[in-house]
C-alpha cells in the first residue's frame, strides 16, 4: 500500500503581504506568508486528512527555511524537497485589497531554486502515490521543469494512478501564447480530471461555450472536465453526463487569490473518496467560496471537521483510504 494518497509538485514562494491598502511603493508594513497554487492544493488536501507528498526545491536561505517550516507545519511530507545552495527561494509582494478586487502582485522568481526542478528530481518512492495533482505553472518555470512535469505525469498515468490537472495559466512566464497553449494541452491530455477556468478554456481550446471546451478535453482522453465559472458556479461533463452546480450564494469576497486552488481541493478530495461528480463540484464550490472569504492564499481552506460540519448529511467523515480511478 502506498505511503502517500497524493503527490503534488511545484514552487512555493515566500510572500510579503501589505498590511495597508494602496500602491506597494507606498506601503511601509508587510507580514510574511507563503504562496503557490500547487502547494495551496497540497495544504488543502492535507487539512482534510490526506497524506500528501510535496516535491520541490528551495534556496539555502532564510526564505527557504520559512517555506519548509510552514509546509511541514501543515502536514506535508517534505523529504523530497531539495535545498539548492546555488539558487534562491522565489518570493513575491502582494498588495492589500479591501473591496474584493484582485490584489496587485509582483513576482521575484526568475532563476529561482524551483525553476531548476528536473527529471532527476523524481524519486521512485513518489511514483507510488495514489494520485497526482499538477498545474500549468511548473512547465512555465523552465525547460527542465517542463520536462519533469511531462515525465512525472506520463509515468504516473502509465502506472495506473489517477491524475488531476489545473491549467492555472501564467502567460507572463511563457515565451509565447502559442507555446503555452501547445504545452498546457499536451499535459492536460495526460490527466483524468481537467479543471480549467472558463477564460482559460477559451484561450486553450478556441471555443467559447463550456460544453465545447469540455468536449475538447474529453476527446483528448480526460474522464471528466470541470469548468470554473466564477460567481456563476461550475459546469461539468463526462462522456455520459453533464451538469451545472450553482455557486454558494451571498459570499462576501475579501481576497480572490486562491479561489481556484480551493475549488481543486474540493473536487479532488471528493473524487478520491468516490463521491459523485455532482457532489464533488458542490464541495469544490464551497471550498472555493471559503478561500475568497479569507485574507491570504490558503488561510481559508477548511479542516476535515469544518468540512464535516458543512456536509454532515453526506457522510464527510470518510477519508482517502480508497484509490480513485477517475
Amino acid at each position: 500500500m502506498s505511503e502517500f494518497d497524493v503527490l503534488s509538485f511545484g514552487e512555493t514562494m515566500a510572500m510579503l503581504v501589505a498590511e495597508q491598502t494602496g500602491d506597494l511603493a507606498s506601503v511601509e508594513r508587510f507580514h510574511k506568508r507563503i504562496a503557490g497554487a500547487d502547494s495551496n492544493v497540497a495544504i488543502g488536501l492535507s487539512r482534510l486528512g490526506f497524506k500528501v507528498a510535496w516535491l520541490s526545491r528551495v534556496g539555502a536561505d532564510s526564505l527557504g527555511r520559512f517555506v519548509l517550516q510552514t509546509l511541514e507545519n501543515e502536514g506535508l511530507d517534505c523529504r523530497h524537497v531539495a535545498v539548492d545552495a546555488a539558487h534562491p527561494t522565489g518570493f513575491q509582494f502582494k498588495s492589500r485589497s479591501d473591496d474584493g478586487s484582485d490584489p496587485q502582485v509582483e513576482y521575484f522568481r526568475r532563476g529561482s531554486a524551483a525553476s531548476h526542478l528536473s527529471i532527476d528530481s523524481i524519486a521512485p518512492a513518489l511514483l507510488e502515490a495514489r494520485h497526482l495533482h499538477a498545474t500549468g505553472i511548473v512547465p512555465a518555470l523552465s525547460i527542465t521543469a517542463r520536462e519533469m512535469a511531462f515525465e512525472l505525469m506520463t509515468r504516473m498515468r502509465d502506472a495506473g494512478r489517477s491524475l488531476s490537472f489545473d491549467p492555472n495559466l501564467r502567460p507572463s512566464l511563457w515565451d509565447s501564447e502559442s507555446t503555452m497553449i501547445r504545452e498546457i494541452n499536451r499535459l492536460a491530455a495526460l490527466a483524468h480530471w481537467v479543471l480549467p477556468g472558463l477564460a482559460e478554456g477559451r484561450v486553450l481550446t478556441g471555443f467559447d461555450d463550456p460544453a465545447d471546451i469540455a468536449a475538447f478535453y474529453l476527446d483528448q482522453g480526460a474522464n471528466a472536465v470541470v469548468i470554473k465559472l466564477g460567481a456563476e458556479g461550475a459546469y461539468y461533463r463526462t462522456a455520459d453526463a453533464q451538469g451545472f452546480v450553482a455557486a454558494v450564494p451571498d459570499v462576501q469576497v475579501v481576497d480572490t487569490v486562491g479561489a481556484g486552488d480551493g475549488f481543486a481541493v474540493g473536487l479532488i478530495s471528493a473524487l478520491l473518496e468516490k463521491r459523485s461528480l455532482d457532489e464533488a463540484v458542490q464541495r469544490a464550490n464551497w471550498i472555493g467560496s471559503r478561500a475568497v472569504q479569507s485574507r491570504g492564499d490558503m488561510e481559508g481552506l477548511p479542516t476535515r471537521l469544518e468540512l464535516s460540519a458543512e456536509f454532515a448529511g453526506l457522510d464527510c467523515e470518510q477519508t482517502s483510504a480508497s484509490q480513485a480511478t477517475g
